[in-house]
């Protein structure tokens, strides 16, 4: 209880213990997985609004702002190719704050990775399960 009144970020990982911030791999090409997030980010959600994009970088910097306490956020989100041509997506969220989010920045990445999945109707197939190797996310 004691880390959420003290921590202010979150990030995802291909190798975090919450399986919520492992961030997405997905079998589906990375302009379509960009467009998607950009369309999120750009207001596609409640309460985001890009700061700065670069598509060449594969860089997607947002500010967001909470829905009850309104605690605002920046959130920078990474697409890659991974080293089987996979499209990597990692983000992460530091408070613009003072004190703990209460565990804010995670659900931000949690909605975010389940809003992308239905932004690009991803099928199970096409989201990769990094953590255990040749297998498919349920």
């Amino acid at each position: 209880m004691w880390h959420g009144f003290t921590t202010r970020s979150a990030h995802s990982s291909a190798d975090s213990d919450d399986p919520g911030l492992v961030g997405r791999t997905y079998a589906i090409p990375f302009m379509t997985v960009w467009e998607a997030i950009v369309r999120l980010a750009g207001g596609g959600l409640r309460g985001w609004a890009i700061a700065d994009s670069d598509e060449t970088a594969g860089i997607v910097e947002a500010r967001v702002r909470g829905f009850v306490l309104r605690l605002p956020a920046a959130v920078e989100i990474a697409v890659s190719l991974d080293d089987n041509a996979q499209t990597r997506v990692d983000l992460a969220a530091v408070g613009r704050h003072r004190g703990g989010d209460l565990g804010a920045n995670a659900r931000r990445i949690r909605r975010f990775c389940s809003a992308l999945d239905r932004a690009l109707e991803a099928e199970p197939n096409q989201v990769l399960n990094v953590r255990i190797r040749g297998e498919r996310a349920a």
